[in-house]
């Protein structure tokens, strides 16, 4: 009798824009196709419940609280109807600083609506953009992670993979999968950036890594799901669509048996 413990989980590429309605419907049509292909977990991008390539005015008028809001209102009840676990970025309302919002993941299950959620750490203010204009930085908190099928899950979100040690207390805090949603903006060498980084971190944490970007045009699409040898499982280019694999308990024992270098490192994470 097989035992394995093979789990399907999806990314869902997609380009978010202003129109928050039209947003959910594309959630709600790759949520779909995603179940429909057999997947327990979807992981959305960065900003899927509103996005304009400049942030604003807009940004603050579209946030909203995690608790009770229409976003995630949203996400519980496609997450209860499919019954899937899903992951999507969204912009937080920040009642002690209202000119500028969280930028939030948020893990929303098929009962029980949010069960874990990140606030982005780093903010994206490099290769010329300003993030932390409109945006505010995450507290340095315990990762919060959830389970399913099995296997606990983590977040985090796009220009936080450029910091290893992001990844490295999720996996300390025993994550076997790390979801990424992003908005990964195209430029010189982005994407070559995009595809070693998100790669790296799933080989040096010998974890999954499950990361889902906007499609063009301001994003570099790409989206992905690395085992933890840092082998692509599968990937999406440009279009919005969905891509599936299945992720195991027995391949991240196996890889740590060959590759153990959690075990052997010597230094852990301290907050600076």
């Amino acid at each position: 009798m097989d035992s394995r413990t093979d789990v399907a989980i999806a990314v869902a590429q997609f380009a978010p824009g202003d129109d928050a309605a039209a947003n959910l419907a594309e959630i709600a049509r790759l949520a779909a196709l995603a179940a429909a292909r057999g997947a327990r977990v979807v992981v959305f991008p960065e900003y899927s419940s509103l996005f304009t390539p400049q942030a604003g005015e807009a940004w603050l008028a579209a946030a909203e609280d995690v608790e009770g809001g229409a976003f995630t209102t949203a996400l519980a009840g496609l997450a209860a109807a499919l019954d899937v676990h899903l992951v999507a970025g969204m912009l937080e309302r920040r009642p002690d600083d209202p000119r500028r919002v969280s930028n939030t993941v948020v893990a929303v299950a098929p009962v029980g609506g949010v069960v874990a959620r990140y606030r982005k750490l780093h903010l994206y203010d490099a290769f010329g953009q300003r993030e932390s204009d409109w945006v505010a930085p995450g507290d340095v908190e315990p990762p919060e992670l959830f389970e399913a099928e099995g296997l606990r899950f983590g977040l985090q979100t796009c220009y936080d993979v450029r910091f290893p040690e992001v990844t490295r207390r999720i996996v300390d805090a025993r994550a076997d999968v790390v979801l990424m949603p992003a908005e990964w903006v195209r430029g010189p060498l982005k994407e070559a950036h995009w595809r070693t980084l998100t790669t790296a971190r799933a080989l040096e944490n010998t974890v999954y890594v499950a990361a889902a970007d906007h499609a063009p045009p301001v994003g570099a699409g790409n989206s992905m799901v690395v085992d933890p040898m840092g082998v692509e499982l599968a990937t999406i280019g440009e279009e919005a669509s969905v891509a599936l694999a299945w992720v195991s308990r027995e391949r991240i024992d196996a890889v740590r048996r060959l590759n153990p270098a959690l075990a052997l490192r010597r230094f852990t994470v301290a907050e600076r």
